[in-house]
């Protein structure tokens, strides 16, 4: 069972029994309460991390619940449970943040996907490992892979390795060049970055090398180099699939020799540079085209970090729309603390091809239009410029949808087939076609790694 608590509320003892039978078989803590009162004392004994209530309670009812949590506990999701009657009041608590309702009798699948998608939504980054973490405080993160990503990052930072960020653009590579160098033995020493793509090639020579007076038209005094400035420290050299094959071969020569010679000067003079670069180009493609050296490539690429896109750690998103909305809330001195449920959640489900780079530049804009201290979906939407967002043929909308499913019975279960299979209604047999359908894989969802005793 996993740490997530949820505190039930309902009058009817029977699906108060019912409910909670299915979620604590989702994996889920329940506690439950027969009235407002009761749940009120046990929000005061520990704050679950997400309250499902029905509207109509004795005394005082699930909306007036749904009030006093949302002054006293903010952010704590709420979902409630409503007949047709009371559906009108259900969509007016929406209006005012509520997470979610749904209409009695509702299938149970779909319950469980509205608390997946609410604890998601609202879950809070999760505490790293014991230690010191602060190599680490700028990345926000509580995907599977990223936790991957950044405990691997952790080992290879105490040596000397060259290692190669790959990744799409706009992932994040120097954000993590950065944190690797802070978790290094050369934390106290520059760290020093330059994009070889952004600057021209009779600059950027200059810029790496240095150059003395009169090296060339222009160069009215000496100047030090990057790869100088960066001496005891780490040099990062974004982009480096950009940079001219030319300079290419002076790099490997200083990397080989570790000297490092201004453009004008006969002296060499030692440096100790620990060299970290990222590309999103395809170097094997750029050494076949004979675009980049492959001695080079084998110098720089001792060690390679992946750094995923922003598509394929979803559950950051969430953290990371709040994480700058704070930021930027700050910068640009107004009162907007959030999003609403269902802003939070199109940002979620929507596609990110420039990845946290444009994220942080919808959410910027959110932020400069907001008039409100929690964004709306119209404003998200306009940001996202709905409706031009990817449109599915219904077949693959389908097929998106049943392999999301999967992937979601199989986090839930820790990869358990049999488990899984029973929470879908479906028999094994069938729930393995499906499985093989979709190429998914039981035992990769295995916290421990362990097969799974089916």
């Amino acid at each position: 069972m996993n740490d997530l608590h949820i505190l039930l509320v309902d009058d009817d003892p029977d699906l108060l029994r019912l409910l909670s039978m299915r979620l604590t078989a989702a994996g889920y803590r329940v506690t439950e309460a027969a009235s407002a009162e009761a749940a009120q004392l046990q929000l005061a004994l520990g704050r679950p991390s997400l309250v499902i209530t029905d509207v109509r309670l004795p005394g005082r009812d699930g909306l007036a619940l749904f009030d006093d949590i949302r002054t006293q506990y903010a952010g704590l999701p709420v979902i409630l449970l409503t007949a047709h009657g009371t559906i009108p009041d259900a969509v007016d608590a929406i209006a005012r943040g509520a997470f979610a309702y749904l209409t009695k009798p509702f299938d149970g699948k779909v319950l469980l996907d509205k608390v997946s998608q609410a604890l998601s939504l609202a879950m809070p980054v999760a505490p790293h490992a014991h230690g010191d973490e602060s190599w680490r405080a700028d990345i926000v993160s509580r995907s599977h892979c990223m936790e991957e990503l950044l405990a691997e990052a952790k080992l290879v930072a105490g040596s000397d390795a060259s290692i190669l960020i790959r990744g799409e653009s706009g992932t994040g590579k120097e954000m993590l060049a950065r944190a690797i160098h802070r978790a290094s033995p050369r934390a106290q020493a520059p760290f020093v970055a330059i994009n070889c793509g952004a600057i021209p090639e009779h600059l950027l020579e200059s810029e790496l090398f240095g150059h003395m007076k009169g090296a060339f038209t222009g160069a009215a005094q000496n100047r030090r180099g990057l790869l100088q400035a960066a001496d005891g420290g780490t040099l990062f050299l974004d982009e480096i699939g950009d940079m001219p094959l030319v300079l290419q071969v002076k790099l490997l020569r200083v990397l080989q020799e570790r000297m490092v010679r201004p453009l004008g000067s006969d002296v060499a003079t030692p440096i100790d540079v620990r060299i970290l670069s990222a590309t999103h180009r395809d170097l094997d493609k750029a050494m076949a085209e004979g675009q980049f050296r492959d001695d080079l490539y084998y110098r720089l690429n001792v060690v390679t970090l992946w750094m995923p896109s922003l598509n394929e750690r979803r559950e950051d998103i969430a953290p990371l729309a709040k994480h700058f909305i704070r930021l930027l809330a700050a910068k640009y001195q107004k009162s907007v603390n959030g999003f609403a449920p269902d802003a939070l959640e199109a940002l979620v489900s929507a596609s990110w091809p420039g990845n946290v780079r444009q994220l942080y530049n919808v959410v910027e804009q959110l932020c400069a239009l907001a008039i409100t201290p929690l964004i709306p979906l119209s404003l998200v939407q306009r940001a996202l410029r709905v409706p031009s967002l990817e449109v599915l043929s219904y077949a693959e909308a389908k097929l998106r949808f049943e392999r999301n499913y999967l992937i979601h019975l199989l986090k839930l279960t820790d990869g358990n087939v049999s488990d899984a299979a029973r929470l879908a209604e479906r028999n094994r047999t069938e729930f393995y076609r499906l499985l093989q359908k979709h190429e998914l894989t039981p035992n990769l969802f295995r916290q421990d790694g362990d097969p799974v005793a089916e």
